[in-house]
């Protein structure tokens, strides 16, 4: 990687020591930028297995200048198990869940080669290509998460890996709607704004950052 290249990447890392935490939104804020489930909730009713999702809501969300990425805290309700009708009281199996997760998103700038950075410090123009934002990770909350019913027949113990299986159906929508709020979308904004000011800071007057392909 040319010179660029490298003050890039340092410079990122200095940037991050002094922007991270400064650029928090507040819980209200963030409600308004995910979409009501409402329509998507899930409801299957009658016997047999089921799964009941509650209406997700935006916790907080904040923007992580030390990573360029974008994280979101979702919580939802979620009911699963295993419907027998009227034997439910003896082999019934359900759960009630609180769940809630962090969800983070960005750009991979370890994947910025150096075909993708073009730089004339004489004119001083500037043209860095980044790759599409994605999912970086997905971190469930131990200590908010908690099951806050639980309901066995007196004929069974239940079902041991239920907690889990209801955990990772909720995260799954938890994902599914951070995408739709534009996840992805505020992530490579932010990246592009964060790495603009970075290569102007480095003397460059004309710069051009770019996402994707």
């Amino acid at each position: 990687m040319d010179r660029i290249g490298r003050m890039i990447v340092i410079g990122l890392g200095i940037a991050a020591v002094v922007l991270i935490g400064s650029l928090a939104y507040i819980a209200g804020k963030a409600a308004e930028t995910v979409a009501d489930l409402g329509d998507r909730t899930a409801v299957i009713t009658g016997e047999g297995e089921f799964t009941r999702l509650g209406p997700v809501t935006a916790q907080s969300l904040r923007e992580l200048s030390a990573l360029t990425t974008i994280e979101i805290i979702q919580y939802t309700t979620i009911e699963k198990g295993d419907d027998r009708g009227w034997l439910n009281w003896a082999t019934g199996d359900q759960i009630s869940m609180f769940v809630v997760a962090t969800i983070g998103a960005g750009v991979d700038l370890e994947e910025v080669g150096d075909d993708d950075i073009l730089a004339d410090p004489e004119t001083g123009e500037a043209v860095i290509r980044l790759p599409a934002a994605e999912i970086t990770y997905i971190a469930p909350d131990t200590e908010a998460t908690h099951v806050y019913n639980r309901e066995t027949g007196v004929f069974t113990k239940g079902d041991p890996d239920l907690e889990r299986s209801a955990r990772l159906a909720a995260e799954e929508v938890l994902v599914t709607q951070a995408l739709d709020a534009g996840l992805l979308d505020r992530a490579e904004e932010r990246a592009v704004s964060v790495i603009e000011g970075l290569v102007r800071s480095l003397g460059y007057t004309d710069v051009t950052v770019v996402v994707g392909n």
